[in-house]
Formats: structure tokens, C-alpha cells, sequence
């Protein structure tokens, strides 16, 4: 499956607009990392493209997703590296799904929520665009744990123990792949 195809399914089975840019934030933000740890940018970013591709269909059984996403994927015979890197991504809000163990899953894992959260600073600016926003400024916010309260810190902060990645050498990778994608964002 290539990105086109990906995006194709995203689209297909996503009618919530803002879920689909959730999609292509972390697909950003993965591909980022990826660079970062020199690991292969297109298999990470559609593992973050497509992680979320089946969370609408589930939005009154949230301990469903991400089957469906997967049952797809495995049907379509994608790399199976992906397949666990999505699955893992559920660990924790989902009984029996496995922890993350790879650098690609840990990304996924932690990033997921930083996207929230980059997105929210973005909108509580006078201007609303991530231009504007600062690694400094998700840092502050970061810490108001009344601010993006969806946003899940401990799943964030795992990029210290799991990445060898300090929280704001994290965002600072991320942040910057969210604003080159900023209007297919809207922000």
C-alpha cells in the first residue's frame, strides 16, 4: 500500500474532517522521527497515517479499535511491521493489546497525543496558526495539566525512558513537521 492508497482508505472510511488532519499530523510527525532516527520515512509515516483509519467506525466501542484497521491491513498483506506498530499503539486503553517495544511503536505511542497537544497551543493563539507556536510554548502548556486535558502526558513523556529523547528535543523534532503541513491542517 502506498500513501495514496492510504490516504484513500483514511478518506474513505473518516467522514470527521478534524480526525483526518489528526491522521496527517501524526503521519508528519513520524515521518520526522524517522528521519531523525534514520529509519525508513515512508513505512512510519503511513504507520501514523493509518493508525486512527477505523476510530470513527468505533466511537461507541472504543475497546474495538484498531481492529478493523488491522483485519485490513493483514487482508491486504501489508508489512507486519506496521500492523504491530499499529496495534501497539492501543496498549493501555485497550484490554490485551501488547506494549509497544520498537523505536517505530514507542514513536507512534508518544506522539499520538503530542500532535493534540501542538494543536491545541495553535488554537489558543489570537491567530490560531502553528506558525506561532514555540517548542518553549508546548513546553508551558505541557505542564498545565488543565490545558488539552485529552492530551496524554504520561504517553507523551514516554519519549524519554522509550526514544532517548528529551521531552523538548521531542516536540522540537515534531512541532516543525506539523507547520510544514500547516494547511493541509488549517492552522
Amino acid at each position: 500500500m502506498n500513501r495514496s492508497e492510504a490516504l484513500e482508505l483514511v478518506n474513505s472510511w473518516t467522514k470527521n474532517k478534524n480526525l483526518v488532519k489528526h491522521m496527517l499530523a501524526v503521519e508528519a510527525q513520524m515521518k520526522a522521527l524517522a528521519k531523525h532516527f534514520k529509519e525508513d520515512e515512508e513505512l512510519w509515516g503511513l504507520v501514523g497515517l493509518l493508525h486512527d483509519a477505523d476510530y470513527e467506525q468505533f466511537k461507541d466501542q472504543p475497546n474495538k479499535h484498531p481492529s478493523r484497521i488491522l483485519d485490513e491491513l493483514k487482508k491486504k498483506e501489508l508489512d507486519p511491521v506496521i500492523i504491530e506498530a499499529i496495534a501497539s499503539h492501543a496498549w493501555g486503553s485497550k484490554e490485551g493489546a501488547l506494549q509497544p517495544k520498537s523505536l517505530l511503536e514507542w514513536s507512534l505511542y508518544s506522539s499520538d497525543d503530542l500532535s493534540g497537544l501542538i494543536i491545541a497551543c495553535a488554537l489558543v493563539h489570537p491567530n490560531k496558526k502553528l506558525s506561532t507556536v514555540t517548542t518553549e510554548s508546548v513546553l508551558k502548556k505541557f505542564k498545565s495539566t488543565s490545558f488539552a486535558r485529552g492530551a496524554d502526558r504520561d504517553r507523551i513523556s514516554f519519549c524519554k525512558p522509550k526514544l532517548n529523547l528529551p521531552l523538548e528535543e521531542f516536540i522540537s523534532i515534531c512541532l516543525p513537521a506539523l507547520q510544514s503541513i500547516s494547511s493541509d491542517l488549517g492552522l
